[in-house]
């Protein structure tokens, strides 16, 4: 590991992966230059995402530093940004994903699958902020937000056909068209996926769509988006017990057949935008409706979920300039009503009875007004401060019995409010003509989230449930510019009122944690056919509080032990081999560290090191054709390790597996 280490850090310090001059948009909703940004955002460009031809997100994001994504089975997945891999409430409530700026999901009604909702695999770019988001996002950019950016049909003309197949009747079909136009244009994206799965009984079929039209005339702006995802998918569970992953027969085994689940989301907003002098105001109504039914077969009993919201919202904006200095100020509003449904069709085992557990159903409000503002001190430095206000109501309906049943608590219909105030500040210093430094605190804040505050357990008291609320700072020095660019940060964090589940299933509503760690990422050129880009990050997440069996819990946890899921040493390289125009490779290494699966730090999982291969080859000026093969070392690893209700869990990785694909421009 020594070894691995000191050569991977030595690769990734001569290296980064950000383009000449590169611009990022999430930090402040508007295009800015990365080499000045107070802070740190990640990206992947359109380019990148088409050749990776990816079939889950995890396989693009985890390029990153600091971003580790958990790829279940199928379209399931777990994140950790700067973070552990959480799991429900925390994972769903701590990361906000978004599509051009505004989240997928309604404040209090977050998914831990939710990137499956975005339609990543044609995206102009996929930007992740690692951290608090800015002022400009509220509730959920606690540990870091994905921000996926559709593409204008103004400035990227693109059209194509794109179909791939590979190992275990894998197929994928995307299809883009853009219409002609300087100033009204627009496009249509499709994306059709299925797959037979490489475990038994673990097929799924998805499919997005995303309509994008622009309009743009003198100093007024008009973009439309409507996208849609639809997916039907047939689940393999956990394997249980030491090391199962490393038997292919069980690996390959579905203890599960009967899992299963079904999602269908549909959102979209028109923003109008214009200008006014040094004033440009920006209003953005917008939609989104979420519908799911699955089989939660990692508990035990089985219960079955239906959960849906529908939301509608408007987000008020106005950017203006005095001089060298620009003042951000808006307001978000946010209306939704969601339900839960969960029943136990089978017997009980141990505290899951059979029957009803919940049917609730909730109204929510939101209203978050924020202060963004940028500060040019000197030609050399900048200065960035903000503070965002978030007010967020929930009024909860009980349709069932007030009583507690088995471990599930059903209580009476009720009112909660949470105020939450998050300040930002952050700064800014060229020392060189292309290396900048930058340092910057936030705050970031969430409500509860709703499945948090009325799906409530036996050992909770109503009402007990507070406000998560973590404080980071974070320092690096970045060099954006030029062949080779380079960036490293440094970052710690405190967190209370961490919501989790112990190994039992158990509610722990009022955990604390610490987090510091070092991130690295970067790309060069190596000399003549050869270039070389990655990631690396060393991180520590730590329990700061005591949870003992004697204090009524079902799992020790001592203050200093280890959060689980929460590997130190995460990595990504990839080595670049173009020998001509028309032809190139990419060998990448992913690099798992050793991390435990239990808060009580008695299990653990070793890690692994996978070796992915992919080809490029340029036909025609319009004809490309590309493949690759996954796991070529046919390594026998864990996607995800787990120590649950006294057992050893994991979904195996997937053996090795080929891929081949052609792309046609129209």
């Amino acid at each position: 590991m020594r070894k691995w280490t000191a050569t991977a850090l030595a690769l990734v310090l001569t290296s980064p992966a950000f383009a000449i001059d590169e611009i990022t948009v999430t930090a402040t909703k508007r295009p800015m230059p990365l080499q000045t940004l107070v802070g740190n955002t990640a990206s992947l460009k359109g380019e990148e995402l088409l050749d990776l031809s990816f079939d889950h997100p995890a396989e693009a994001l985890n390029r990153l530093p600091g971003v580790d994504i958990h790829h279940n089975n199928g379209q399931e997945h777990l994140t950790g940004i700067r973070s552990p891999v959480l799991t429900a409430g925390a994972g769903a409530g701590s990361f906000l994903f978004a599509e051009d700026g505004i989240p997928l999901r309604a404040p209090g009604f977050a998914n831990v699958n939710g990137l499956f909702d975005a339609h990543g695999e044609q995206a102009a770019r996929m930007e992740v902020v690692r951290g608090p988001g800015s002022a400009l996002y509220g509730s959920n950019a606690v540990h870091g937000l994905v921000n996926v950016l559709t593409r204008n049909p103004l400035d990227d003309k693109s059209s194509f056909l794109d179909v791939s197949s590979g190992s275990h009747l894998q197929s994928t079909g995307k299809f883009l068209y853009t219409s002609p136009g300087e100033s009204s244009a627009y496009n249509l994206a499709l994306t059709l996926k299925h797959d037979d799965g490489w475990r038994d009984d673990s097929g799924y079929d998805q499919q997005k769509a995303t309509f994008r039209w622009d309009q743009q005339s003198g100093d007024r702006r008009m973009t439309a988006v409507l996208s849609g995802n639809n997916l039907n998918q047939e689940t393999a569970g956990f394997i249980e017990g030491p090391k199962a992953y490393e038997d292919l027969n069980l690996a390959k085994s579905n203890p599960n057949p009967e899992a299963y689940r079904d999602a269908k989301s549909l959102h979209g907003f028109i923003s109008l935008a214009w200008d006014e002098g040094d004033r440009t105001t920006t209003l953005t109504p917008y939609f989104r409706v979420h519908d799911m039914n699955f089989l939660m077969h990692f508990l035990p009993g089985k219960p079955r979920e239906e959960n849906e919201h529908k939301s509608l919202g408007i987000q008020l904006r106005r950017d203006q300039t005095f001089d060298a200095h620009q003042v951000i100020y808006g307001l978000d509003i946010d209306l939704t009503k969601g339900s839960l449904y969960e029943y136990q069709d089978g017997p009980q085992v141990f505290s899951y009875t059979h029957g009803l557990h919940y049917d609730y159903e909730v109204t929510a409000k939101s209203a978050s007004p924020y202060l963004h503002t940028e500060w040019q001190l000197s030609e050399a430095t900048k200065l960035v401060a903000g503070l965002r206000l978030d007010v967020t109501r929930y009024d909860y309906d009980n349709k069932a019995d007030v009583v507690t049943v088995g471990r599930f608590q059903r209580i009476a219909d009720r009112s909660d409010t949470f105020t939450t105030l998050t300040p930002k500040l952050g700064i800014t210093h060229a020392v060189a003509d292309e290396i900048n430094l930058f340092a910057r605190y936030a705050r970031g804040q969430r409500a509860p989230q709703t499945t948090d505050l009325y799906r409530l357990q036996i050992k909770q008291e109503v009402g007990e449930i507070k406000s998560e609320l973590l404080d980071s700072i974070e320092v690096g020095a970045r060099d954006a510019i030029g062949p080779v660019t380079w960036e490293v940060t440094a970052f710690a964090m405190k967190k209370k009122n961490f919501f989790f589940r112990d190994s039992d299933g158990f509610n722990v509503p009022d955990g604390r944690t610490k987090h510091w760690g070092v991130e690295l990422s970067g790309a060069a050129p190596l000399g003549g056919m050869f270039s070389l880009s990655g990631a690396l990050t060393y991180a520590e997440h730590t329990y700061d509080f005591n949870n003992l069996v004697a204090a009524n819990s079902t799992e020790d946890i001592a203050r200093g032990n280890f959060v689980d899921t929460a590997p130190k040493w995460l990595g990504n390289l990839r080595l670049n081999w173009t020998p001509s125009e028309t032809f190139r490779t990419e060998l990448e290494w992913v690099h798992m560290g050793r991390y435990f699966t239990d808060g009580a730090n008695t299990n653990d999982y070793d890690g692994h090191d996978v070796l992915n291969l992919r080809a490029f080859w340029d036909v025609t000026d319009t004809v490309t054709l590309y493949g690759r093969i996954e796991n070529i070392a046919d390594t026998a690893y864990a996607e995800r390790a787990d120590f649950a209700f006294g057992n050893e869990r994991y979904f195996p990785g997937e053996e090795r597996s080929f891929f081949v694909g052609i792309r046609k421009a129209l």
